[in-house]
Protein backbone atom coordinates (compact mmCIF):
# COMPACT_ATOMS: atom_id res chain seq x y z
CA UNK A 1 0.00 0.00 0.00
CA UNK A 2 2.84 2.57 1.30
CA UNK A 3 4.28 1.99 -2.57
CA UNK A 4 1.13 3.09 -4.44
CA UNK A 5 0.43 6.02 -2.65
CA UNK A 6 4.47 6.53 -2.79
CA UNK A 7 3.42 6.00 -6.81
CA UNK A 8 0.91 8.26 -6.43
CA UNK A 9 2.34 11.11 -5.04
CA UNK A 10 5.26 11.52 -7.45
CA UNK A 11 2.48 11.41 -10.28
CA UNK A 12 1.22 14.75 -8.17
CA UNK A 13 4.62 15.97 -8.13
CA UNK A 14 5.52 15.78 -11.40
CA UNK A 15 2.41 17.32 -12.82
CA UNK A 16 3.06 20.04 -10.50
CA UNK A 17 6.32 19.98 -11.58
CA UNK A 18 5.20 20.66 -15.53
CA UNK A 19 2.68 22.97 -14.43
CA UNK A 20 5.44 25.33 -12.84
CA UNK A 21 8.06 24.69 -16.06
CA UNK A 22 5.54 26.00 -18.24
CA UNK A 23 4.75 28.79 -16.56
CA UNK A 24 8.77 29.43 -16.26
CA UNK A 25 9.56 28.47 -19.90
CA UNK A 26 11.59 25.73 -18.53
CA UNK A 27 11.79 23.92 -22.44
CA UNK A 28 14.15 22.27 -24.42
CA UNK A 29 14.19 23.66 -27.85
CA UNK A 30 15.50 21.40 -30.60
CA UNK A 31 18.59 22.48 -32.80
CA UNK A 32 20.67 21.15 -35.17
CA UNK A 33 22.04 18.61 -33.01
CA UNK A 34 19.21 17.59 -31.48
CA UNK A 35 17.20 14.22 -31.81
CA UNK A 36 14.10 15.87 -31.61
CA UNK A 37 11.64 18.23 -33.19
CA UNK A 38 9.28 19.97 -30.94
CA UNK A 39 9.79 22.39 -28.34
CA UNK A 40 9.61 19.96 -25.17
CA UNK A 41 9.36 20.62 -21.36
CA UNK A 42 12.49 19.80 -19.63
CA UNK A 43 14.01 18.76 -16.35
CA UNK A 44 10.89 16.16 -15.74
CA UNK A 45 14.06 14.29 -14.08
CA UNK A 46 13.92 16.10 -11.13
CA UNK A 47 11.40 13.41 -9.85
CA UNK A 48 15.03 11.04 -9.52
CA UNK A 49 16.11 13.70 -6.65
CA UNK A 50 12.57 14.12 -5.17
CA UNK A 51 12.24 10.13 -5.09
CA UNK A 52 15.41 9.78 -2.98
CA UNK A 53 14.58 12.74 -0.60
CA UNK A 54 11.01 11.28 0.39
CA UNK A 55 12.40 7.89 0.92
CA UNK A 56 15.28 9.38 2.91
CA UNK A 57 12.53 10.85 5.05
CA UNK A 58 10.96 7.53 5.43
CA UNK A 59 13.96 5.79 6.59
CA UNK A 60 14.82 4.30 3.53
CA UNK A 61 17.97 5.83 2.50
CA UNK A 62 21.26 7.51 3.99
CA UNK A 63 21.42 11.27 4.70
CA UNK A 64 24.95 11.30 2.76
CA UNK A 65 23.69 9.48 -0.52
CA UNK A 66 20.39 11.56 -0.02
CA UNK A 67 22.80 14.92 0.22
CA UNK A 68 25.22 13.97 -2.71
CA UNK A 69 21.99 13.21 -4.88
CA UNK A 70 20.31 16.85 -3.89
CA UNK A 71 23.19 18.62 -4.49
CA UNK A 72 24.20 16.91 -8.12
CA UNK A 73 20.18 17.75 -8.78
CA UNK A 74 20.28 21.43 -7.10
CA UNK A 75 23.58 22.36 -9.35
CA UNK A 76 22.00 20.67 -12.45
CA UNK A 77 18.76 22.12 -12.17
CA UNK A 78 20.50 25.40 -12.31
CA UNK A 79 22.41 24.82 -15.10
CA UNK A 80 19.27 23.08 -16.73
CA UNK A 81 17.78 26.47 -16.75
CA UNK A 82 20.78 29.03 -17.37
CA UNK A 83 24.06 27.26 -18.37
CA UNK A 84 26.97 27.78 -15.95
CA UNK A 85 31.07 27.53 -15.65
CA UNK A 86 32.31 23.97 -15.30
CA UNK A 87 33.75 25.06 -11.91
CA UNK A 88 30.65 25.01 -9.94
CA UNK A 89 29.73 22.06 -11.47
CA UNK A 90 32.77 19.92 -10.77
CA UNK A 91 32.87 21.55 -7.23
CA UNK A 92 29.49 20.28 -6.94
CA UNK A 93 30.33 16.80 -8.38
CA UNK A 94 33.13 16.31 -6.48
CA UNK A 95 31.61 17.23 -2.72
CA UNK A 96 29.14 14.43 -4.03
CA UNK A 97 31.29 11.92 -4.65
CA UNK A 98 33.29 12.35 -1.20
CA UNK A 99 29.42 12.08 0.42
CA UNK A 100 29.46 8.50 -1.47
CA UNK A 101 32.99 7.43 -0.23
CA UNK A 102 32.23 8.58 3.26
CA UNK A 103 28.76 6.83 2.88
CA UNK A 104 30.85 3.49 1.75
CA UNK A 105 33.24 3.83 4.19
CA UNK A 106 35.79 4.34 1.37
CA UNK A 107 37.89 7.51 2.90
CA UNK A 108 40.45 4.57 4.93
CA UNK A 109 41.16 3.38 1.70
CA UNK A 110 44.48 4.53 -0.44
CA UNK A 111 44.45 7.63 -2.24
CA UNK A 112 45.41 6.28 -5.51
CA UNK A 113 42.55 3.54 -4.66
CA UNK A 114 40.02 6.69 -4.31
CA UNK A 115 41.52 8.41 -7.67
CA UNK A 116 40.63 5.40 -9.76
CA UNK A 117 37.13 5.17 -8.23
CA UNK A 118 36.61 9.35 -8.44
CA UNK A 119 38.01 9.28 -12.07
CA UNK A 120 35.45 6.15 -12.56
CA UNK A 121 32.57 7.82 -11.24
CA UNK A 122 32.95 11.01 -13.24
CA UNK A 123 33.50 9.77 -16.47
CA UNK A 124 30.43 7.24 -15.70
CA UNK A 125 28.28 10.09 -14.58
CA UNK A 126 29.98 11.83 -17.71
CA UNK A 127 28.96 8.81 -19.93
CA UNK A 128 25.26 8.66 -18.56
CA UNK A 129 24.70 12.22 -19.18
CA UNK A 130 25.69 12.01 -22.94
CA UNK A 131 23.55 9.15 -23.31
CA UNK A 132 20.36 10.97 -22.68
CA UNK A 133 19.51 11.96 -25.91
CA UNK A 134 16.43 10.16 -27.30
CA UNK A 135 12.95 9.69 -25.76
CA UNK A 136 13.14 6.70 -23.24
CA UNK A 137 16.57 5.64 -23.27
CA UNK A 138 17.77 7.14 -19.88
CA UNK A 139 14.63 6.06 -18.20
CA UNK A 140 14.58 2.30 -19.50
CA UNK A 141 18.06 1.83 -19.36
CA UNK A 142 17.98 3.13 -15.88
CA UNK A 143 14.84 0.91 -14.53
CA UNK A 144 16.90 -2.05 -16.01
CA UNK A 145 19.89 -1.60 -14.02
CA UNK A 146 17.69 -0.79 -11.10
CA UNK A 147 15.75 -3.82 -11.04
CA UNK A 148 19.30 -5.81 -11.76
CA UNK A 149 20.69 -4.17 -8.70
CA UNK A 150 17.26 -4.89 -6.40
CA UNK A 151 17.99 -8.95 -7.66
CA UNK A 152 21.33 -9.00 -5.75
CA UNK A 153 21.29 -10.22 -2.40
CA UNK A 154 23.75 -7.94 -1.01
CA UNK A 155 21.06 -5.29 -1.70
CA UNK A 156 18.12 -7.07 0.11
CA UNK A 157 18.29 -4.08 2.78
CA UNK A 158 18.18 -1.23 0.30
CA UNK A 159 14.97 -2.56 -1.38
CA UNK A 160 13.07 0.05 -0.51
CA UNK A 161 14.89 3.04 -2.05
CA UNK A 162 15.51 0.76 -5.26
CA UNK A 163 12.09 0.58 -5.15
CA UNK A 164 11.19 3.79 -4.98
CA UNK A 165 13.38 5.06 -7.73
CA UNK A 166 11.79 2.36 -9.81
CA UNK A 167 8.36 4.05 -9.56
CA UNK A 168 9.64 7.32 -10.10
CA UNK A 169 11.59 6.15 -13.39
CA UNK A 170 7.69 4.50 -13.84
CA UNK A 171 6.56 7.95 -13.15
CA UNK A 172 8.90 9.71 -15.71
CA UNK A 173 8.39 7.16 -18.10
CA UNK A 174 4.89 7.28 -19.02
CA UNK A 175 5.67 11.04 -19.97
CA UNK A 176 9.23 10.51 -21.86
CA UNK A 177 8.49 6.99 -23.10
CA UNK A 178 6.49 8.12 -25.78
CA UNK A 179 7.18 9.20 -29.75
CA UNK A 180 6.28 12.74 -28.53
CA UNK A 181 7.74 13.28 -25.27
CA UNK A 182 6.35 15.69 -22.75
CA UNK A 183 9.37 15.76 -20.88
CA UNK A 184 12.80 15.32 -20.83
CA UNK A 185 14.89 14.19 -18.32
CA UNK A 186 17.47 17.22 -18.49
CA UNK A 187 20.78 16.82 -16.87
CA UNK A 188 18.98 16.75 -13.42
CA UNK A 189 17.30 13.73 -14.14
CA UNK A 190 20.27 12.10 -15.99
CA UNK A 191 23.12 13.39 -13.42
CA UNK A 192 21.00 12.67 -10.52
CA UNK A 193 20.40 9.03 -11.86
CA UNK A 194 24.28 8.67 -12.62
CA UNK A 195 25.20 9.31 -9.16
CA UNK A 196 22.33 6.42 -8.16
CA UNK A 197 23.22 4.08 -10.29
CA UNK A 198 27.24 4.76 -9.35
CA UNK A 199 26.53 3.79 -5.62
CA UNK A 200 24.83 0.82 -6.17
CA UNK A 201 27.66 0.08 -8.54
CA UNK A 202 30.47 0.57 -6.14
CA UNK A 203 28.68 -0.79 -3.26
CA UNK A 204 27.83 -4.35 -5.15
CA UNK A 205 31.67 -4.74 -6.17
CA UNK A 206 32.71 -4.13 -2.46
CA UNK A 207 30.40 -6.20 -0.85
CA UNK A 208 30.61 -8.67 -3.24
CA UNK A 209 34.25 -8.59 -4.50
CA UNK A 210 33.31 -8.96 -7.79
CA UNK A 211 34.35 -6.31 -10.16
CA UNK A 212 32.82 -8.64 -13.18
CA UNK A 213 29.09 -6.89 -12.09
CA UNK A 214 30.83 -3.54 -14.06
CA UNK A 215 29.31 -5.61 -17.25
CA UNK A 216 25.71 -3.83 -15.55
CA UNK A 217 26.97 -0.85 -17.42
CA UNK A 218 28.57 -2.36 -20.46
CA UNK A 219 25.80 -0.95 -23.37
CA UNK A 220 26.28 2.56 -22.06
CA UNK A 221 29.76 2.16 -21.07
CA UNK A 222 31.16 0.74 -24.90
CA UNK A 223 28.69 3.10 -26.94
CA UNK A 224 29.97 6.69 -24.79
CA UNK A 225 33.64 5.81 -24.54
CA UNK A 226 34.34 4.72 -28.46
CA UNK A 227 32.17 7.66 -29.14
CA UNK A 228 34.50 9.43 -27.71
CA UNK A 229 37.63 8.58 -28.36
CA UNK A 230 36.17 8.86 -31.88
CA UNK A 231 35.63 12.61 -31.80
CA UNK A 232 39.11 12.84 -29.99
CA UNK A 233 40.75 11.33 -33.11
CA UNK A 234 38.69 13.89 -35.25
CA UNK A 235 39.96 16.49 -32.83
CA UNK A 236 36.38 17.51 -31.94
CA UNK A 237 35.49 19.20 -28.64
CA UNK A 238 34.05 16.23 -26.58
CA UNK A 239 31.61 18.51 -24.89
CA UNK A 240 29.95 19.96 -27.43
CA UNK A 241 26.51 18.54 -28.24
CA UNK A 242 26.64 15.95 -30.98
CA UNK A 243 24.68 13.14 -33.38
CA UNK A 244 27.47 10.29 -33.25
CA UNK A 245 26.78 7.66 -30.86
CA UNK A 246 25.00 4.56 -32.55
CA UNK A 247 21.59 4.94 -30.59
CA UNK A 248 21.84 8.31 -32.46
CA UNK A 249 22.93 7.33 -35.99
CA UNK A 250 19.89 5.03 -35.41
CA UNK A 251 17.13 6.96 -34.79
CA UNK A 252 18.41 10.06 -36.50
CA UNK A 253 19.91 9.39 -40.18
CA UNK A 254 18.28 5.69 -40.33
CA UNK A 255 14.74 7.12 -38.26
CA UNK A 256 14.34 4.15 -36.25
CA UNK A 257 11.48 5.07 -33.67
CA UNK A 258 13.16 6.61 -30.19
CA UNK A 259 11.54 4.04 -28.15
CA UNK A 260 12.16 0.93 -29.97
CA UNK A 261 15.95 2.18 -30.36
CA UNK A 262 15.54 2.66 -25.99
CA UNK A 263 14.30 -0.34 -25.62
CA UNK A 264 16.59 -2.57 -27.63
CA UNK A 265 19.49 -0.83 -25.33
CA UNK A 266 17.43 -1.89 -22.15
CA UNK A 267 16.80 -5.02 -22.91
CA UNK A 268 20.58 -5.70 -24.47
CA UNK A 269 21.91 -4.66 -20.96
CA UNK A 270 19.27 -6.76 -19.15
CA UNK A 271 20.25 -9.84 -20.97
CA UNK A 272 24.15 -8.79 -20.15
CA UNK A 273 22.89 -8.51 -16.79
CA UNK A 274 21.35 -11.90 -16.36
CA UNK A 275 24.76 -13.62 -17.84
CA UNK A 276 26.08 -11.66 -15.48
CA UNK A 277 24.25 -12.72 -12.53
CA UNK A 278 24.19 -16.35 -13.72
CA UNK A 279 28.14 -16.43 -14.09
CA UNK A 280 28.77 -14.40 -10.68
CA UNK A 281 25.98 -17.05 -8.86
CA UNK A 282 28.31 -20.39 -10.17
CA UNK A 283 31.26 -18.31 -9.53
CA UNK A 284 32.58 -18.16 -13.54
CA UNK A 285 32.52 -14.55 -13.63
CA UNK A 286 36.61 -14.28 -13.45
CA UNK A 287 38.62 -11.35 -14.81
CA UNK A 288 38.88 -13.79 -17.52
CA UNK A 289 35.70 -14.01 -18.15
CA UNK A 290 35.38 -10.14 -17.63
CA UNK A 291 37.51 -9.24 -19.88
CA UNK A 292 36.38 -11.67 -22.82
CA UNK A 293 33.15 -10.57 -22.69
CA UNK A 294 33.64 -7.01 -22.51
CA UNK A 295 36.16 -7.73 -25.89
CA UNK A 296 33.62 -9.34 -27.60
CA UNK A 297 31.33 -7.13 -26.86
CA UNK A 298 33.49 -3.96 -28.40
CA UNK A 299 34.05 -5.96 -31.32
CA UNK A 300 30.38 -6.31 -31.78
CA UNK A 301 29.66 -2.66 -31.12
CA UNK A 302 32.63 -1.79 -33.98
CA UNK A 303 31.02 -4.17 -36.12
CA UNK A 304 27.64 -2.67 -36.60
CA UNK A 305 28.66 1.04 -36.08
CA UNK A 306 31.00 0.61 -38.85
CA UNK A 307 28.47 -1.34 -41.33
CA UNK A 308 25.94 1.47 -40.17
CA UNK A 309 27.76 4.53 -40.78
CA UNK A 310 28.80 3.09 -44.28
CA UNK A 311 25.37 2.42 -45.15
CA UNK A 312 24.13 5.79 -44.04
CA UNK A 313 27.39 7.52 -46.30
CA UNK A 314 25.89 5.35 -49.23
CA UNK A 315 22.64 6.82 -48.47
CA UNK A 316 23.56 10.31 -48.43
CA UNK A 317 25.64 10.08 -51.71
CA UNK A 318 22.39 8.71 -53.49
Amino acid sequence: MIYIIFFLLLLAIELLYFKIAGECNIIDKPNNRSSHTLITLRGGGIIFSIAVTIAFFLGYVSLALTSAIVIVSVISFIDDIKPLSQLPRVLCHCLALLLIFYDLDLLHNSVWILLIVFVLMIGWINAFNFMDGINGITVLYALVTIISFSYLSNNISNLPVLISMGLACIVFGIFNVRKKAKTFAGDVGSISMAVFLGYFMIKTILETQQIGYILMFSIYGIDACITIVNRLIKKENIFEAHRTHLYQYLANELEVPHVLVSLVYALLQLGINVIVIFLASTNRLSTFMLVSILVLMTTMYLLIRLILIRYINKMKIK
